[in-house]
């Protein structure tokens, strides 16, 4: 491809990027949360592990966070603990997503960030998620935390959707 088709490339890849943003708060203090909220459950509890986003057929890394993308308003973004070993995402995780064997605090700290090379070389699971649930938008709930184990306990999942 020639050199404007690139460019063209580039400035499609980063708008689709940017308007998938969804901006949260008051105009002092944007940040930028999931939309949607995701519950799953893993083999291993990799809470505090940084995800990363694999290729379907789980040969190599697609998406990775920046240092500072493991941050959600200046505090590590570690998934929501629930009930029933369910966590809540904070950070993007999805059915393709792998977990690093560094913490969010060890991956904060790198400078630069590693290769996808070296990074798919620190994957501790390639497949780690049992189950997901999509629980739609997250600003629906007032007490997200309490509201979704209220219906882990009345076993209301099934009324979602279930992704894996």
């Amino acid at each position: 491809p020639t050199m404007k088709t690139k460019l063209l490339i580039s400035c499609m890849v980063m708008i689709l990027a940017l308007s998938s943003l969804t901006p949260c708060g008051d105009k002092q203090k944007v940040s930028y949360m999931p939309p949607v909220a995701i519950i799953y459950k893993t083999k291993a509890d990799y809470s505090k592990n940084v995800p990363v986003t694999l290729s379907e057929d789980k040969s190599q890394i697609v998406s990775y966070p920046a240092a500072q993308d493991v941050y959600t308003n200046g505090v590590l973004a570690y998934p929501t603990s629930l009930d029933n070993g369910y966590l809540l995402d904070n950070r993007g995780v999805n059915v393709n997503s792998a977990f690093l064997k560094l913490t969010y605090e060890e991956y904060a700290k790198l400078n630069p960030l590693p290769s996808t090379d070296e990074l798919y070389k620190l994957i501790i699971d390639k497949d780690p998620i049992t189950e997901m649930y999509n629980m739609g938008s997250r600003r629906r709930f007032k007490d997200e935390k309490g509201e979704l184990n209220s219906l882990i306990k009345k076993h209301k999942l099934k009324d979602f959707k279930k992704i894996k």
